[in-house]
């Protein structure tokens, strides 16, 4: 009797444990099913692939589920913010947004018909495919905006609400393009208010490894306290130069940037009474740079003694609704004898905010909903004097959507909403969140609500 009861215990025992072992099994596999969910253009290979099989380089976490671009659909009137195309709008591939010639390794491409292929994790079932491009005097060195991109698709695949396969292709007609462009591949979901955003880095026409020549003869006059105007001889290229990089002594990043036809520039933002040297490199669409132009020493006029503050920011006002979590405040310019170097934005008597003197607004964000604030703005100029505050605004944040704390532990349904750290997201796959899997860490789990 003895026996059979300790052989009771020691199943129940067992079946504890195995039950434990089963909950953690399947909580392993429901984290590698959100990641591997849904899918990505693996050709031409998309930026993101390119990450994954080592092409690009610094990618961040995308290199694990380069199938994760998930974002809110409705592009290009929806969908992720201009500048956070590539990401998708989320936070956690973002490193995705840097833009610049050189950034990403290009796939090479000729205009005309060419066959666009998808790879599925899941297969959700499907609206669109939509195709765009970047528009022929895009500028490879700034942010991806819908202004860069012609918002026609040159290419739509209806989907007819069906699931794809796991490997998809398409036949698109490309638009006529020389050198560096972006594509945007968008897959629109039928059955969830979510689209895939693919960006692809392709370069048309033969590759291109000639550099500019070097610019000529640049001279500096007009030199003011923290300006000078710089001219120059252009440069040439086996192709076109694309444009002017000014840079300030050793800096890796130019403080001045100009198309490839202007050959001036008048430079801004200098350290006042400082002497600095200055140089200028031709690029062409391919991301070659050329040598440095012969550099010229500029010593900026000290700044006169100043005790005159500027004037009082005017026109302090919400631009449109605000949202439950932000808004964007917008004025007009202070003005100063000696310049505004930047305006300080304040809630209440807290400072929550300052951009640079040429700037007149500010997208307020981590707002609390259902909640009221009153902004003001202060300008301040090159001697640190303060104007007097701007008229105050008070506007009482939207109602946000209905959201629970996120804890670890807590079982999610898919649709739910949770607040964390100030923000909103929801529930892409019905889960149990544990520690680490916090809503800002696991893009494939948790979507940023507007």
């Amino acid at each position: 009797m003895n026996q059979v009861r300790l052989n009771t215990v020691l199943t129940k025992r067992l079946l504890i444990a195995c039950g434990g072992l089963m909950f953690a099994i399947a909580l392993s596999f429901l984290l590698a099913q959100s990641a591997s969910a849904h899918g990505y253009v693996d050709s031409p290979a998309s930026r993101a692939i390119q990450c994954k099989n080592g092409l690009n380089a610094n990618c961040g976490p995308i290199i694990y589920e380069p199938q994760s671009l998930e974002g809110l659909k409705g592009f290009p009137a929806a969908g992720p913010a201009d500048g956070k195309i590539a990401s998708a709008g989320l936070a956690g591939f973002a490193t995705l947004d840097q833009q610049s010639a050189t950034r990403w390794n290009k796939a090479s491409m000729s205009s005309g018909p060419n066959t666009f292929t998808w790879k599925f994790t899941a297969r959700h079932a499907t609206t669109s495919y939509r195709y765009f491009i970047t528009k022929e005097n895009w500028n490879p060195n700034a942010p991806l905006t819908r202004d860069q991109l012609n918002l026609t698709p040159f290419c739509t695949v209806n989907g007819n609400s069906q699931q794809p396969p796991a490997t998809l292709s398409h036949s698109c007609n490309v638009p006529a393009r020389t050198g560096y462009h972006i594509i945007l591949a968008v897959w629109d979901i039928a059955d969830t208010g979510n689209a895939w955003y693919n960006a692809i880095d392709v370069q048309f026409g033969a590759s291109d490894n000639v550099a500019p020549t070097a610019p000529s003869g640049l001279n500096a006059t007009a030199v003011g306290a923290t300006t000078a105007t710089l001219t120059w001889g252009a440069s040439t290229d086996n192709v076109a130069v694309s444009g002017y990089e000014v840079y300030a002594g050793a800096n890796a990043t130019p403080i001045a940037t100009v198309p490839g036809n202007q050959i001036s520039v008048n430079v801004t933002n200098l350290a006042a009474g400082t002497t600095h040297t200055l140089t200028v490199k031709a690029y062409d669409a391919a991301g070659n740079r050329s040598p440095a132009s012969n550099a010229v020493m500029v010593t900026t006029d000290p700044l006169p003694v100043d005790s005159t503050p500027p004037t009082a920011p005017s026109g302090l006002h919400v631009m449109g609704a605000a949202g439950s979590n932000s808004l964007t405040l917008m004025w007009s310019a202070s003005s100063d004898a000696s310049g505004i170097a930047e305006y300080r934005i304040y809630a209440g008597s807290a400072l929550i905010d300052t951009v640079s003197g040429g700037s007149y607004e500010k997208l307020v964000a981590g707002l609390t909903p259902n909640t009221s604030y009153t902004f003001t703005v202060r300008a301040y100029d090159p001697s640190n004097n303060e104007s007097a505050a701007s008229n105050a605004v008070t506007v009482t944040t939207a109602q946000g959507p209905s959201a629970t704390p996120w804890t670890a532990n807590a079982a999610y349904a898919t649709g739910a909403l949770v607040s964390y750290n100030g923000a909103v997201y929801k529930c892409l796959q019905a889960h149990t969140s544990l520690t680490g899997w916090e809503p800002s860490n696991v893009p494939a789990l948790w979507q940023l609500q507007p």
